[in-house]
């Protein structure tokens, strides 16, 4: 007997509050016949000019809408709150918790039976898989795609990745800005995310490995008409999902979150995967830490050859097999009967994918680079850990001990980064404060800061840098990052002064302050927290209630589900 309808509660009956959903949804056109007992699939779009990255969806969601009505469905779409990487300040990831609330709100207050999540940009991918899974209807998720590559003057550029290049050539003189106007051109070349392996190429990767995503969704670039079909495909499916059953919480189990962190590093995946995997498993209820993902990274070498790690794009990714290549190549360490949303298991979903390009996926037997997880450190200045990217590093710097130059604000780094008289050479460490979750507020993509000019200036062009604050997943360098607890929680990272002494050691996994306890003891009794961002609205909620990198940034009242049951009528 199959399940009953949530969508009934509304359209089902006979009395006067169904007479009134009915009524009003025929203003727009709609047959009686929609409201027959068929599912009714709510697209949840976040379409907007101000995300750039998504600003195609309409057409997207329009492919969903055609492939619901294919499969016998009802199609409604729905806006929730869009998050654009490029111009939101002063972060997006200060509003990833909103927009998963009006996600979550959203579909429970209406007759959605199921959901296609359509998103791209950075944020708006966790952001929407947290808020259905706090609903835990079936969901299937569809990216937006990235952009054709970058071409300028015969290379290919990628994007984010170029712009961390083209400030350090302005600063040393390399580029001049006519020079810069021709390069942000040729950048972004269509519609689309960045195409090189940063946050969103990353998370629409996690999409289709944690099985939330039809195969191939990774990679298809934003304009290839096949980006259209999966479309249709994801809405022909959600119907079948709807009388399946098959709700989320039946795909991301925990061998499922297992697979994605192998295939985040594998892919020499983003860094900002780890916060919005943990805070999309502590919806779903599955216990994630970061200890996990350096248990489960630790060995994996990196297979794909993209920016910022590499030489490639995701375009050429896609030409060489995509995603299902990569993970049919390290399929050995893989949990192969993790259930997807096409109702098959991952490997029968993978199985039979072909690499066609080697330059672009290595084999793993001989990898483009050993390591290519996210490495955990812990130590007295990062009690709770912080992570570090190898595959982006300088294998150099993985060991080392120098002098620290603080900065206590991005304001102070900013004001002197660049003052010649900076007591600062090629073996300090950088010191960034005051950026993390609550500290900026909304835990930025500052963390890759520019070296100092007079450093970059003699030819070097990496230092070891730390901070409480994120990077962008296009960026490079030897850059700790998350250090929880953050400064503007009292965390270690508060006390550090300038002149003293760092170590990190990647291969031990350890971060080491040398500064005695009861020195440490000393300062903290002198420290002073932050005055408050803000005595109102959702920066002031925000930053009462955020919890550290290491549980994910996601607000405390907000971890677990809530379902999807029906409130009372309205009138």
């Amino acid at each position: 007997m199959k399940k009953p309808l949530r969508s009934t509660q509304w359209f089902g009956r006979t009395d006067r509050d169904a007479i009134t959903h009915r009524s009003w949804m025929k203003n727009q056109g709609i047959p009686h016949d929609q409201f027959d007992g068929r599912p009714v699939i709510g697209i949840c779009n976040t379409w907007s000019q101000v995300t750039p990255c998504n600003a195609h969806f309409r057409e997207l969601a329009q492919h969903v809408r055609d492939g619901v009505l294919d499969a016998g469905g009802f199609p409604l779409e729905f806006p929730v709150m869009s998050l654009g990487e490029t111009l939101m300040r002063p972060t997006t990831m200060l509003f990833r918790n909103q927009a998963a609330m009006d996600v979550e709100e959203s579909i429970r207050a209406n007759p959605f039976d199921g959901v296609v999540l359509l998103m791209g940009c950075d944020k708006t991918t966790p952001a929407l898989l947290m808020g259905a899974a706090s609903c835990d209807l079936p969901a299937i998720g569809v990216s937006g795609g990235p952009m054709l590559n970058g071409k300028y003057r015969g290379t290919e550029i990628g994007s984010g990745t170029m712009v961390w290049k083209i400030t350090e050539m302005l600063k040393t003189g390399e580029m001049k800005p006519a020079d810069m106007l021709e390069v942000e051109s040729c950048m972004s070349r269509s519609a689309g995310h960045c195409m090189t392996m940063g946050t969103a190429s990353t998370m629409a990767s996690m999409v289709e490995a944690l099985g939330m995503g039809l195969p191939t969704n990774a990679a298809i670039p934003a304009v290839d008409s096949r980006r259209r079909v999966l479309a249709r495909m994801a809405g022909r499916r959600i119907v079948e999902m709807v009388h399946e059953d098959l709700r989320m919480s039946k795909i991301l189990t925990r061998k499922a979150f297992e697979n994605a962190i192998m295939v985040n590093g594998a892919i020499g995946g983003s860094t900002n995967a780890v916060v919005h995997l943990l805070a999309i498993a502590g919806r779903i209820g599955v216990d994630l830490t970061l200890d996990d993902w350096d248990r489960l990274g630790r060995n994996m070498p990196c297979l794909v050859d993209l920016q910022p790690s590499g030489k490639y794009l995701m375009e050429d990714f896609y030409y060489a097999g995509g995603l299902p290549a990569v993970m049919k190549e390290i399929g050995k360490h893989l949990h192969k009967k993790a259930l997807t949303a096409n109702g098959r298991t991952i490997w029968d979903n993978v199985k039979d994918a072909v690499n066609y390009n080697e330059d672009v996926i290595t084999p793993l037997g001989k990898p483009f680079k050993p390591q290519g997880g996210i490495a955990v450190l812990k130590g007295n200045l990062a009690p709770s850990g912080c992570v570090l990217k190898p595959s982006a590093a300088t294998p150099a710097l993985m060991k080392h001990k120098g002098r620290a130059i603080v900065f206590e604000d991005i304001d102070d780094l900013n004001a002197r980064i660049d003052d010649p008289k900076l007591d600062v050479d090629a073996d300090c460490v950088l010191v960034l404060k005051n950026c993390g979750p609550k500290g900026y507020p909304g835990f930025p993509e500052v963390g890759n800061f520019a070296l100092p000019a007079k450093i970059l200036k003699k030819g070097i062009t990496d230092m070891v840098r730390i901070s409480d604050a994120r990077m962008s997943g296009t960026a490079y360098g030897t850059v700790v990052l998350h250090t929880a607890p953050e400064a503007a929680a009292g965390g270690p990272l508060a006390l550090v002064r300038s002149g003293d002494l760092i170590e990190i050691d990647v291969e031990k996994r350890k971060i080491q302050l040398h500064v005695s306890d009861a020195e440490l003891a000393r300062r903290k009794l002198a420290w002073k927290p932050l005055p408050p961002h803000s005595d109102r609205g959702w920066v002031k909620l925000y930053c009462d209630t955020v919890l550290q990198a290491d549980r994910g940034v996601d607000l405390d009242f907000l971890v677990g589900q809530s379902g999807a049951k029906v409130g009372r009528e309205s009138h």
